[in-house]
């Protein structure tokens, strides 16, 4: 929409105040509150805001190795442009005004280290080749009858999860949480996050949401926004969420998988449908099967960016372990889905977990799979049952995937040389931060018996 159908819209809703923010690598909401006349100042020139968000880690504690921002440059100002079709009100605050923003450089150029500018120009390489990159996520995530305070004075142990047991697909369950289930649903559906579907999974207070599919970025505000607003979402019922990949050893992790399939211009025709074999998908279809299979084990820093991301990769825990593909086949890192009509022929992305950042690894999957339709690669034979260690393997530590990154030229070419750099600084901060923690483990293991 255009500034004056907004000021309609606004008016409309009597809309008081506006809330402005954008994503981070590590994929937190940074943001503020601004004034109406602010904002319709920044609507036409946009606002500066503070490039620290690029410039330090999940705990805001400042990186020391950043070269596109820190003590060096002075941590200034990046110019915050807002998206105008990002708009949505605030279902708790229904005054307040959301916009989503893109930051830029002072040479007026996509800041390098944004990572929905890093989607936009993969989605746009995409567009000029003739395609429509259409994306959904699908969320696992752990409920706690928990609040930030009783989490810090209980050093993360102990925690009381909604509900006790194996409950997956209880409609039992759901219904002792229908107040919880149904303000998610209402929430999302007032923010313009569309939730398909909505169940407990198998575990201890552990639910899962599909998300609608949509053009590419638009899939990714809505999963990265999902995740954010399931947390005040939750907060409101005296609860805490967590969408940390593996929160408990004896547990199941908790998957993100990505479902993805490439449309024509006009997204009236799925490109990867239409194929006679089993597998339903086209040339262009196996093609970029093909991409995702080839860049994976190269690119698992991008799908798997913590530490903790890699507790998750253990045999028997529906995490796959190496690059594989299978017809309706969840063992392997990518599940290809026929569909019962061509248009519903997509991959599903089985590798990434809840922890990601949507805007990198939708970035990873498209830039990957368009590599393997220019190059037409070849498709590997797919796996009949367990997939076990069929394929590349993957890394097994955020190090290894670390050294991974840093080496592969093919990252540099499908994502950028500067993103990747950036990306590889604050992954090694990563690696480093945990190689200086002493664990519970250690503890447990150690103290007496040393």
């Amino acid at each position: 929409m255009n500034a004056e159908q907004l000021r309609a819209e606004l008016s409309a809703h009597k809309i008081r105040r506006v809330k402005v923010g954008g994503f981070d690598v590590d994929g937190l909401l940074r943001g503020k509150y601004v004034s109406l006349e602010k904002f319709w100042s920044a609507v036409e020139k946009g606002f500066g805001f503070c490039d620290v968000i690029f410039g330090w880690d999940i705990n805001d504690e400042l990186y020391d190795n950043s070269k596109v921002t820190g003590w060096h440059s002075g941590y200034p100002d990046a110019l915050a442009k807002i998206d105008l079709d990002t708009f949505r009100i605030s279902p708790s605050d229904p005054e307040t005004a959301h916009f989503l923003v893109d930051f830029y450089g002072r040479d007026g150029k996509p800041h390098p280290a944004c990572p929905r500018n890093l989607l936009k120009r993969i989605v746009a390489r995409a567009e000029t080749a003739g395609f429509l990159p259409m994306f959904s996520a699908e969320f696992e995530f752990w409920v706690f009858r928990e609040t930030p305070e009783s989490l810090q004075k209980k050093g993360f142990r102990d925690l009381e999860p909604l509900s006790p047991g194996m409950f997956g697909y209880s409609w039992m369950r759901s219904a002792q949480h229908q107040d919880l289930y149904r303000d998610i649903l209402d929430s999302c559906e007032r923010y313009r996050i569309d939730v398909e579907g909505l169940h407990t999974e198998t575990g201890p207070g552990v639910l899962e949401a599909a998300l609608r599919y949509r053009p590419a970025v638009e899939a990714a505000d809505q999963a990265a926004l999902f995740k954010t607003t399931l947390k005040e979402i939750a907060h409101r019922h005296g609860l805490t969420v967590t969408f940390m990949a593996k929160w408990n050893a004896r547990l199941p992790g908790s998957s993100g998988h990505l479902h993805q399939s490439l449309w024509d211009t006009t997204g009236e025709q799925n490109l990867f449908g239409g194929g006679r074999d089993a597998s339903g998908l086209s040339d262009i279809g196996k093609h970029y099967l093909a991409g995702l299979l080839a860049h994976s084990p190269e690119l698992t820093a991008l799908y798997s960016p913590f530490v903790n991301s890699y507790r998750r990769y253990v045999p028997g825990l529906w995490a796959p372990l190496s690059a594989s593909w299978g017809v309706e086949n969840r063992t392997a890192s990518v599940r290809v889905i026929p569909g019962e009509h061509p248009s519903a022929t997509r991959l599903e992305m089985r590798q990434t977990a809840a922890d990601i950042n949507p805007y990198v690894a939708m970035a990873a999957c498209l830039a990957s799979g368009l590599d393997g339709i220019e190059r037409a690669l070849p498709l590997p034979p797919p796996c009949e049952g367990d997939a076990g260690r069929t394929g590349g393997a993957f890394p097994r530590t955020l190090d290894e995937a670390v050294t991974r990154l840093e080496s592969s030229e093919a990252a540099r070419v499908l994502l950028g040389e500067t993103f990747v750099d950036h990306y590889l600084r604050t992954r090694a901060w990563e690696v480093e931060k945990a190689r200086a923690a002493v664990t519970d483990w250690e503890l447990a293991r150690y103290f007496e018996a040393v």
